[in-house]
């Protein structure tokens, strides 16, 4: 079966249109009540800051508490503390309600599992088989009861600051930190402050309607410009929902998930505590695949999505593994892509070396990518003649100095090419001509 509504990181689309419309979620709820949770039990439910979350956090609590399970509702907190939390507080199943770096006039309803993991795709199409049954609503005695869980961003707070050495402080390190308006607008701040750095917070003012709008991992420009006029010795860039990570050094030079990643597996590797393959995708940089390679370190790569990094990490006992566009996730650490406890392990490489973000990052060089995204009307065929045959004509030109990928994105109606080689300006031609190419057959 293929499915429907799940992508690569949940069901996501606009609100109001077919699936993100409340009855859905409730049906939706009802629905995975049934796979993950036949006899009842206990589901943990957070947000982010959108104005559209209320309501699918009240339709979800309905389909749920009908359906005969007991409901924790956790508020705005970044999807990672809700995939800890529904450890931490023996819930049986995890609901976050956001549509991660889209805009306010999108949101998405995504799942983890008892032990914080995000469902497997034979789990989500059993939970898409169910929704063409009526939703349940049991009987009086049968019913679930909801209640408000007023510490789980406190409780959130303490596990992160767990994930560095108890003696690490920050008094001597100025930092710009942006939070894109977002559900981590609140503990991501208080976490820094506690540890003792001179914070300067941006995009920690969320309206419902301001989350990810020129601020955050999706337009670093704010931060990056806050950085160099600040003196900040580097700045932070969270997404909407708190699993994306990008920093900026104190030049203002943009540092992606690839570079982030190489820091903390060259640091670890040094320690001797690296364990398994690094996991990348297949966007995953050149340069990092060769620095890795460098120093003897084991690289994979996934299809693109965390979930599926994640996958390959479990299959080879790896612990570090994640996406240029800056989900991190460490394994030793947690049990799923979190922005700031990956912030907050390279700022522990930074205070244990002593180097600067830009000396840590200068031992991974980067080659050059060009990335298009085309924009279709629905699902079309990447196998198609004309398509293949500008593939395989920039194949034969870059040879064996780059990388063509072509997908179609799991979250948005686009088309992604990507090309990478040693040129800058021949990959962006090429990736040009095989994006013009996909337009043509899209028509």
């Amino acid at each position: 079966m293929s499915r429907k509504y799940f992508g690569t990181d949940g069901i996501r689309g606009t609100v109001g249109e077919e699936p993100l419309t409340a009855e859905f979620a409730l049906r939706l709820a009802s629905a995975a009540a049934r796979v993950l949770a036949p006899d009842g039990g206990t589901v943990a439910i957070g947000k982010d800051t959108r104005v559209s979350g209320y309501m699918f956090e009240s339709a979800l609590e309905a389909g749920f508490v009908a359906a005969g399970m007991d409901v924790m509702l956790l508020g705005p907190v970044p999807t990672p503390a809700i995939a800890y939390l529904t450890r931490s507080l023996g819930a049986d199943l995890g609901v976050v309600i956001s549509a991660s770096h889209n805009q306010y006039q999108d949101n998405g309803i995504k799942f983890f599992d008892r032990q914080g993991r995000k469902l497997s795709d034979e789990i989500e199409e059993k939970i898409e088989t169910n929704l063409l049954e009526p939703a349940i609503t049991r009987p009086s005695e049968s019913l679930g009861r909801a209640s408000r869980v007023d510490t789980a961003r406190n409780q959130y707070q303490w596990f992160a600051m767990s994930s560095v050495p108890q003696d690490m402080r920050l008094e001597d390190m100025k930092i710009a930190l942006d939070c894109s308006n977002g559900a981590a607008y609140k503990v991501a701040p208080r976490v820094l402050a506690d540890l003792g750095a001179d914070l300067i917070p941006i995009g920690c003012s969320p309206n419902g309607k301001n989350i990810n709008m020129d601020c955050g991992s999706n337009h670093p420009e704010l931060l990056q410009a806050t950085v160099t006029a600040t003196g900040a010795d580097l700045g932070i860039a969270l997404d909407g929902d708190g699993d994306r990570l990008l920093m900026v050094d104190h030049e203002g030079n943009l540092l992606d998930g690839d570079q982030l990643l190489f820091i903390l597996a060259n640091a670890r590797h040094k320690e001797g505590v690296l364990a398994g393959p690094i996991v990348g995708t297949l966007m995953s940089n050149l340069g990092l695949e060769k620095a890795l390679g460098d120093l003897g370190i084991e690289f994979m790569r996934a299809k693109v999505g965390d979930r599926y990094v994640l996958e390959l990490l479990q299959e080879n006992d790896g612990v570090l593994g994640g996406e240029t566009s800056g989900h991190l996730i460490c394994l030793d650490k947690t049990t799923t892509g979190d922005g700031l406890i990956s912030a907050l392990q390279v700022l522990t490489v930074i205070c244990q070396s002593g180097l600067k973000l830009t000396e840590l990052a200068a031992k991974m060089p980067k080659y050059p990518q060009a990335l298009v995204n085309v924009r279709v009307a629905g699902k079309m065929d990447l196998n198609s003649k004309s398509v293949q045959a500008s593939v395989q004509s920039v194949e034969h030109q870059l040879g064996d100095c780059g990388r063509v990928v072509l997908r179609a994105s799991g979250t948005e109606p686009v088309v992604r090419v990507m090309v990478e080689g040693e040129d800058a300006m021949q990959v962006e031609t090429l990736a040009g001509e095989i994006a013009d190419a996909v337009s043509s057959a899209a028509a």
